[in-house]
């Protein structure tokens, strides 16, 4: 019976003794979670420096000469002799290209006889009225007669003057069929060559006639509006990128290109040998902004519920919160922002993908 007893009491303890070190456990383990903080994600912050009224824009274009001259013959005919080609350089008065004269040639010919069948009709009439004159004075012949004699007299001069202006136009023309550079410059294209049927205007010969250049830039609509004649705009080669040139807005289309929306604008350039035609030119301008702009690097711009945001971190809690932006454009530092964003916030700049709303971050 007394073993009994023993055997009980030494379950007791023992059970007794694994109760306590559960509960010194367990109270080991609440002190433990209650004096090690969260861990602190390191972030990457930028701060939001004074806000930007002005931004600036870029286009790119190909420099081209302000007069670009499309020559063509005024009469039509086949082409025989093409005298110069893509590159040339041409003064005013050299031969471009030649047509067949011959039928011009003949024109000029029968203009010529008819001229001389003219001329003797003049001769005759004239004649005529001088023996009717002689004849009225003597009052031999009626008046009538003298009437018609004048009246031929004045017809035949008609038509001889109408012969001589025939015969000047069949020889202008056969001047025509030799097509000229009225300007110096520089030969751009050939529109059509030796063989080929030619009409009246079709271009032939196009030339860029020397002196200002020019670069055309396409602007969308939504920016049309920044541009004025006469703005000033800086230009640059992207042949040379430390050649820096001030240019000037010089026309601004009067309507959208209906392909592609965009409104054509030239700018001047300055006279400089270093600027051939064809080149890529870019054209940066400053344009006034719709609304105070802040500028943040790319990867501090992400995206929640379909809208953009940022994340913002607030130093007295060193905490990070989201926080709605609208991006105004992006630019070769970073995204505009035009709203949601003030001067002097903290936005985490990297990372973002890992930020949740009041997460605890360590600031640098």
């Amino acid at each position: 019976m007394m073993a009994l007893q023993f055997s009980f009491r030494g379950t007791l303890a023992r059970l007794a003794l694994v109760a306590a070190l559960g509960a010194t456990l367990a109270a080991c383990t609440e002190a433990q979670s209650e004096t090690v903080p969260a861990a602190e994600r390191p972030v990457k912050l930028v701060e939001i420096g004074r806000a930007e009224t002005a931004r600036v824009v870029e286009y790119s274009g190909a420099v081209k000469a302000r007069r670009q001259a499309d020559l063509g013959f005024r009469v039509a005919g086949k082409l025989v002799e093409r005298a110069v080609d893509i590159g040339d350089r041409v003064k005013a008065g050299d031969l471009l290209a030649r047509i067949d004269a011959t039928d011009y040639t003949l024109a000029v010919t029968a203009a010529e006889a008819s001229l001389a069948a003219a001329g003797k009709q003049v001769e005759t009439a004239a004649l005529t009225r001088g023996r009717a004159e002689r004849l009225s004075a003597k009052n031999v012949a009626s008046q009538s007669a003298l009437d018609e004699a004048v009246l031929a007299h004045h017809q035949a001069i008609a038509t001889r003057d109408a012969a001589a202006a025939s015969l000047q136009q069949a020889k202008n023309q056969v001047g025509y069929t030799e097509l000229r550079a009225d300007r110096s410059g520089i030969v751009t294209a050939i529109g059509a060559d030796s063989g080929q049927v030619v009409a009246i205007g079709t271009p032939v010969v196009s030339v860029a006639v020397d002196g200002e250049k020019e670069i055309e830039v396409a602007v969308p609509e939504t920016e049309i509006r920044s541009f004025t004649p006469g703005m000033a705009v800086e230009v640059g080669l992207w042949t040379d990128d430390t050649l820096k040139l001030d240019g000037k807005v010089r026309e601004i289309a009067g309507s959208a290109d209906p392909r592609s929306r965009t409104f054509g604008v030239r700018v001047s350039l300055p006279d400089d040998p270093r600027i051939l035609l064809g080149m890529t030119a870019t054209i940066r301008a400053s344009v006034g902004a719709d609304a105070p702009l802040v500028s943040v690097p790319l990867e501090a711009l992400a995206e929640k519920n379909g809208g953009k945001i940022v994340w913002v971190a607030d130093p007295a809690s060193a905490t990070v919160h989201a926080r709605a932006v609208e991006v105004a454009d992006f630019g070769p530092d970073g995204v505009r922002i035009s709203k949601g964003l003030a001067e002097n916030d903290l936005v985490v700049a990297a990372g973002t993908q890992f930020m949740q709303e009041n997460m605890k971050v360590k600031l640098p």
